[in-house]
């Protein structure tokens, strides 16, 4: 019997010096796959360059606040996790939530299913770290949002991409939250 390729496990493998290329690599490439429509002349420059350099991410490896993780099925790397282990919002303590800041997969991989492993990677990591709620921000925009919807999150505010050169038109955003 064959096995369905959204049946595929994954397996998250955490960020090191040795696997950082692969991750901004990863990283960058879904990112572009996924949302160059949100800048202006389609260049994410002002994202790329905030959040997935070489030394953005070094310095990040040595924050333990800060995880990242690529996210592998079989021999492939699929697409690239970071999380902020202890990221309050609004009236939502510090203490009490974890942040899911990237989840990027190739376009390849994305409507697979392996979203869903990933939410429940994240919610039974934050449950281990007595957090009470998980919380992402996402495009108002698109089908992510019915997706996190679909897995129990819920809109908790609107909020916008503030980097400089994001469309106006883009830039909505939704923030959502899961209690766990």
């Amino acid at each position: 019997m064959q096995t369905s390729f959204s049946t595929q496990k994954i397996h998250l493998e955490p960020v090191t010096l040795s696997n950082l290329e692969t991750y901004l690599d990863v990283g960058k490439q879904s990112y572009c796959e996924h949302y160059l429509h949100l800048w202006e002349n389609e260049d994410p420059t002002p994202y790329i360059s905030n959040g997935l350099t070489k030394n953005v991410v070094t310095r990040e490896l040595a924050d333990p606040n800060a995880l990242h993780y690529l996210i592998q099925q079989d021999q492939a790397t699929v697409g690239i996790l970071k999380l902020v282990k202890d990221c309050g919002i609004d009236e939502i303590a510090q203490a009490d939530s974890l942040k899911a800041e990237k989840i990027y997969f190739l376009k390849t991989y994305s409507g697979k299913g392996f979203g869903k492993q990933v939410l429940q990677f994240i919610e039974e990591l934050a449950k281990g770290l007595n957090k009470k709620y998980v919380w992402l921000d996402t495009m108002q925009k698109g089908n992510p949002i019915h997706f996190y919807q679909k897995q129990g999150y819920t809109i908790k505010r609107e909020s916008e991409v503030v980097l400089p050169n994001a469309k106006p038109s883009e830039k909505a955003m939704w923030i959502l939250t899961k209690k766990l």
